[in-house]
């Protein structure tokens, strides 16, 4: 085709048809495309609006024309005895609501541009706007070519394999012809996922790989389904907090050490400030996955399965996170075995890290016990860390007092709330005030220079930097 894709000036054209009340079949016919390209193009990129009508009760009801109800909610009551029907607050409080679809919605033209009975209709509306689709456009596209069209599944299934291979000695290239069926992508992609961190076998496992020269490249993750955020944004988060005033919010985010290592999982319980954090293997959805199973087991193993649903249910009723891939599985996090609503999880604006500040202050006293790269220190890897070791440096982290909560401590007002033996239940114990450690000693990590930063062979200073100066007068 001349013309594959729909262009800005075409969507407006589109806009401006239907709002002149041509049929879909006219708008293709003088845009010279296909009808069903123009009716899959509006029907796809339509956007709802709550608008109403002026002079109208913005009521959608379907019982609203013989609904007799009245002093649903305390402002009807306030009102007197008038009918809750007549009420704009009625749709949202009443329990016997049904929305009215609108039928021109099921039919041609599917939108609401052009609608003799706009303006006095108070139904849900939709309409086709040329601005709002061709963003809907761009963002597809960008996001269908960015991140790894691979599952976290597709890549266990030939991951085992190759990392026993690689450390076999073999290449990657013998590795994949000698398995032809089990690798569903091919030999450049296989090396950039490993650049990329995303396998078990890194660049230190292939010889030739380290003594090449690096080159210039995107890094490679695994791609988000964004259907995830559905019902899940910032905004349904504080809509949630405005609905249940007083709700505890747990905040997730990880910790990376080095590129493709091992990272932490942190959970910050608010408002008490109680940090955890779990070590886990691969920066992914199901290393989260097994992290938050290991937690259930471990309170049904202490508490009882019935009284570990109440307490899972307490600890994680709303959960806010970042738009990590390792978070984008949230489903298995809110419900339990039977499907049961247990938590709920949202995710915080893209690029806006400052709306979980609490647990990115944690990450600050996590990264004095273990450190980031600086101009002249490398990075602290994970690798070598153990649970134990965490929760070590947890149990300090804990027990560091904080103003904030007027000179207590986190692990004493969790413990205040919830009792002892659920921080000990995950090795979170207290420490004396005065033994508090938040040095890379405390787990005997030593900070390494860069390389050639204390060099042997590093140029002298020209003598005349070093003349001393003459004396004062």
């Amino acid at each position: 085709m001349n013309k594959p894709r729909l262009t800005e000036e075409e969507r407006l054209r589109i806009e401006n048809g239907l709002r002149e009340r041509r049929t879909p079949y006219a708008i293709a016919k003088a845009l010279g495309r296909p009808v069903h390209t123009v009716v899959r193009e509006i029907r796809a990129r339509r956007v709802p609006s709550g608008k109403g009508a002026f002079g109208h009760v913005t009521n959608r009801c379907l019982l609203r024309k013989d609904c007799t109800r009245r002093r649903i909610c305390a402002h009807c009551a306030y009102d007197g005895n008038r009918q809750c029907c007549f009420c704009r607050l009625c749709n949202e409080r009443c329990g016997a609501f049904v929305e009215e679809k609108c039928p021109r919605l099921e039919a041609s033209p599917w939108v609401c541009n052009g609608c003799p009975d706009e303006r006095r209709c108070t139904l849900r509306k939709m309409y086709y706007l040329h601005a709002p689709a061709q963003k809907n456009y761009r963002d597809l596209l960008v996001e269908s070519r960015t991140g790894a069209n691979i599952t976290e599944q597709e890549l266990a299934l030939f991951d085992s394999t190759l990392h026993d291979l690689t450390a076999k000695g073999q290449s990657v290239h013998a590795a994949m012809a000698n398995n032809p069926g089990l690798f569903p992508v091919s030999e450049k992609t296989v090396y950039r996922y490993i650049a990329g961190g995303l396998l078990s076998t890194k660049n230190g496992d292939l010889p030739r790989k380290m003594a090449l020269k690096p080159r210039k490249g995107k890094s490679v993750e695994h791609k988000v389904d964004t259907r995830c955020r559905l019902g899940r944004t910032y905004a349904d988060y504080q809509l949630f907090l405005a609905d249940n005033p007083g709700c505890p919010v747990t905040e997730m985010d990880t910790v990376e050490g080095t590129k493709g290592g091992k990272v932490l999982l942190t959970l910050q319980f608010m408002p008490w400030g109680f940090l955890l954090a779990f070590l886990l293997d691969r920066k992914c959805s199901a290393a989260v996955l097994d992290a938050f199973a290991a937690v259930r087991r471990r309170l049904a193993a202490a508490f009882g399965p019935e009284a570990a649903r109440g307490l899972y249910r307490r600890l994680f009723r709303c959960i806010l996170t970042d738009n990590g891939t390792e978070f984008s599985d949230p489903r298995p996090i809110e419900t339990g075995r039977d499907g049961d609503p247990l938590a709920r999880l949202f995710y915080c604006d893209p690029c806006k890290s400052w709306q979980k500040a609490h647990v990115e202050r944690n990450h600050e006293l996590i990264r004095l016990v273990l450190p980031k790269a600086t101009a002249y220190t490398q990075a602290t890897g994970f690798d070598t860390l153990t649970q134990p070791d965490v929760d070590l440096l947890l149990s300090h982290v804990n027990s560091y007092l904080r103003p904030s909560l007027g000179d207590a401590t986190p692990l004493a007002l969790f413990s205040r709330e919830y009792g002892p033996e659920l921080p000990a239940l995950f090795g979170v114990k207290p420490v004396a005030p005065n033994d508090v450690w938040l040095k890379p000693a405390l787990l005997g990590i030593d900070v390494r220079l860069k390389p050639g930063i204390l060099d042997d062979d590093t140029p002298a200073a020209p003598a005349s930097a070093s003349t001393p100066l003459p004396p004062l007068p």
